[in-house]
């Protein structure tokens, strides 16, 4: 998954207010006159955050900064922001697109700056101090973004330009940029009435408020309820070194001789297929299905509750039906139909495939003897007993190919390299966050610099789940600024001393990341506000995906996976049957997402008056197993990959991924049929890589999406690949 801050808070996608117009028959030499003349006091900030870095391409200085720094620069940024904003309303000219549009896009830079280094870190190494100054200052950011963006005054400058646009000469990316802050302004409050305005404001902070705390005490669960074993024999199978690593674990949680699994973001737990103790997996099963619901101060159930009850009562506000109908105005899918109609028609064959495998599983189990049936415990080892059997494959056997830094430089970059063109040196005088944090110089084709990326790969108590993407240092030409990224990942870490080995999972989530990074490196854009990754929530994971087909692609797989011992290269024998199994175990690798995104769904398709009648944690409950039974799948066997009370996409964070889980399904139908192309294509070649960048991971969120996608395919997108590459329909597509 990739996280990515909004550099101002505000600035033109969160905007609105009411109807004030501007009249032509002021006097345009006195106009220009008053124009001349204007020089608002703009108030100087101090600190460090005041000015942009001095370190290349304005990286952030770690050295520099002090967690007492962020409160004094969150609150002269927001001071400084809101004069800008004042200064544009006041000025005595005529609104135009440059005094109105470009200024408040320039607008809140300090206030960028110290939001993008803070929400960095309080994801990737974060304390109880950060933790502390985000719930103290969410809930001002909040305020000062509704302050802005229901401003009346604001609105109607920005009104008049937008109704003015057809006599105006623009570029695509300020037509686009106008369209978006238009938009953004009304979907934000521009037509309500005071009244709604208000009660829109306190929605705005309340959510702010309990969406950060959602997520507080989601990351204390996921830590606190640790599996704690007694015995090693309870942990056979897993490696020695996974086995000294959980004994280390157990000694600094104050467990000492005992041994501990942390657990993950995920339902499923990675460690789970090896663990051959059935007892120790079904622990561990329940430690992480039940973290966040156990009635205990990291219960989030309630706090579910009310956020659904929150943007319920807010999007009626905006007379929509649900927050789905509300929050989906921007995104490809457009609307909730469009969305749930895509992922209903995987629904059929997909229940078939969890019947089908479930009965293969259940006949393994009998065949040794036992007698039980498939839990959610049981069925990823069985499910990996089945592939080893019919196709030879062992995951143990591919992960001493995988060295973490060969992954890196000789697969990720290479890839990138052969399709680009780009080239990368590693640099080690940055300043970073933390001493796992390494950085590359980033060299476009022609051998200018591109950007800087910054790569933080390994699992700590002190890092939230799952893996993202974002920006130091977003691109813009209007600022002359490069792209300054970073990925998160979540590998957990080898002993000291020992080689870093990671799991195929993990090589994919490589390429992933990257996949993003590619995406904020190639930005091209006059603003930022359309640079790069700033596209809708259910296109911006398609680029990302796209990446992961290099992971597996010959010319790419022999150049990185060499076995750490014999430096031998992985037969592409092993990577055929790698591919094979991977159409294998569809029912719960397809399964746990599919029921995810539709769960997310259920809960933003809720009325107002449905909403409020959740109002208990039983209740939280009975409405998530009732959505989930009447999916039709085998939610007992498969349960969704995030249940509601640590499903963090969808309830941290005001807006976050909400009625939009959906978007890693719509865009790996988009992934799967650009895959096609590549290949049909030639595959990897610069022709092809210079073809794409063109079309779109340069274009940002400058254009219509089904344009640009037809801009590189030549066609609409098609989900046949899609599904014939999980195995659920035949090459044929039947």
């Amino acid at each position: 998954m990739k996280a990515r801050i909004l550099a101002t808070t505000a600035i033109a996608a969160l905007l609105a207010g009411c109807a004030t117009t501007y009249e032509d028959a002021m006097d345009p030499i006195k106009q220009a006159e008053e124009a001349a003349d204007y020089a608002p006091d703009i108030p100087q900030g101090t600190g460090y955050f005041a000015s942009e870095s001095t370190l290349p391409l304005h990286a952030p200085d770690f050295t520099k900064i002090s967690e007492d720094d962020y409160i004094p620069a969150f609150e002269q940024g927001m001071a400084i922001q809101q004069a800008e904003v004042q200064a544009i309303i006041d000025n005595p000219a005529a609104p135009t697109f440059e005094n109105t549009i470009v200024a408040l896009e320039k607008s809140g830079r300090m206030l960028g700056r110290v939001a993008t280094v803070f929400y960095a870190l309080t994801g990737a190494n974060t304390n109880d101090r950060l933790d502390q100054i985000d719930t103290e200052i969410g809930p001002k950011l909040s305020a000062h973004s509704d302050k802005i963006s229901l401003n009346p005054e604001l609105f109607a400058r920005v009104k008049a330009v937008y109704d003015a646009r057809a006599s105006m000469t623009m570029t695509r990316e300020d037509a686009k940029l106008l369209e978006e802050t238009y938009k953004g302004m009304v979907h934000a409050g521009a037509l309500l009435t005071d009244a709604q305005r208000e009660r829109v404001k306190e929605i705005n902070t309340e959510l702010t408020t309990i969406t950060t705390e959602f997520s507080q005490k989601v990351r204390e669960a996921t830590v606190d309820n640790a599996l704690i074993v007694d015995d090693a024999a309870a942990l056979a199978g897993l490696t020695d070194a996974e086995i000294e690593g959980a004994a280390k674990l157990a000694a600094e949680k104050g467990h000492e001789g005992k041994y501990a699994i942390a657990l993950q973001n995920t339902t499923r737990h990675p460690l789970n297929p090896s663990l051959e103790d059935r007892g120790t997996r079904e622990k561990l099963f329940w430690a992480s299905y039940h973290r966040a619901d156990s009635g205990d101060e990291n219960d989030t159930r309630m706090l579910v509750a009310k956020i659904a009850q929150l943007r319920a009562e807010k999007a009626a506000l905006f007379g929509e039906p649900d927050w789905a109908s509300y929050t989906m105005y921007d995104r490809m899918a457009a609307k909730p139909a469009t969305a749930l109609g895509f992922m209903e028609q995987m629904v059929p064959a997909l229940a078939a495939t969890q019947r089908r495998e479930a009965a293969e599983i259940n006949a393994m189990i009998k065949a040794e003897g036992k007698d039980f049936t498939v839990k959610p415990w049981d069925w990823n080892v069985y499910a990996e007993k089945i592939k080893a059997e019919r196709y030879a494959f062992d995951e143990s056997i591919v992960k001493p190919y995988f060295q973490i830094d060969q992954v890196l430089e000789d697969g990720v970059f290479f890839a990138a390299n052969k399709l680009y063109g780009i080239s990368f040196k590693k640099r080690t005088d940055l300043p970073v966050y933390h001493p796992d944090v390494s950085t590359y110089d980033v060299f476009d084709k022609d051998g200018s610099q591109l950007g800087i990326f910054y790569f933080d790969p390994y699992q700590r108590p002190s890092k939230r789940g799952g893996a993202w993407m974002s920006n130091f240092v977003d691109q813009s030409h209007l600022w002359g600024t490069k792209p300054v990224i970073y990925n998160v990942l979540n590998i957990p870490k080898a002993p000291e001393g020992e080689v870093q080995l990671v799991d195929f999972d993990n090589v994919e989530t490589m390429f992933h990341e990257f996949g993003h990074a590619l995406h904020g490196l190639f930005a091209n854009q006059q603003y930022t506000s359309l640079s790069g990754t700033a596209t809708a929530r259910d296109f911006v994971e398609y680029p990302s995906q796209v990446n992961e087909m290099w992971a597996t692609y010959p010319e790419v797989l022999q150049n990185y996976a060499k076995h750490y011992k014999t430096g031998e290269t992985l037969p592409m024998a092993m990577v055929e049957k790698i591919q094979a199994a991977a159409k294998f175990n569809q029912g719960y690798d397809f399964g746990e997402t599919v029921e995810a995104a539709l769960l997310d769904m259920k809960w933003h398709a809720l009325s107002p008056e449905e909403a409020a009648s959740i109002d208990t944690p039983e209740k939280v409950d009975a409405f998530e197993r009732k959505s989930l039974k009447e999916l039709g799948l085998e939610i007992d066997l498969v349960p969704p990959r995030y249940r509601t009370s640590y499903f963090n996409h969808i309830f941290s964070g005001p807006a976050g991924y909400s009625a939009g889980y959906y978007s890693y399904l719509w865009t790996e139908m988009l992934d799967k049929d650009s895959r096609k192309w590549f290949l049909d294509n030639g595959g990897l070649t610069r022709a092809n890589g210079d073809h794409y960048r063109d079309t779109v991971i340069s274009q940002g969120g400058t254009m219509d999406y089904f344009q640009m996608f037809q801009n590189f395919a030549g066609r609409e997108p098609d989900v046949t690949p899609m599904l014939v590459s999980r195995g659920l329909v035949g090459e044929d597509g039947e």
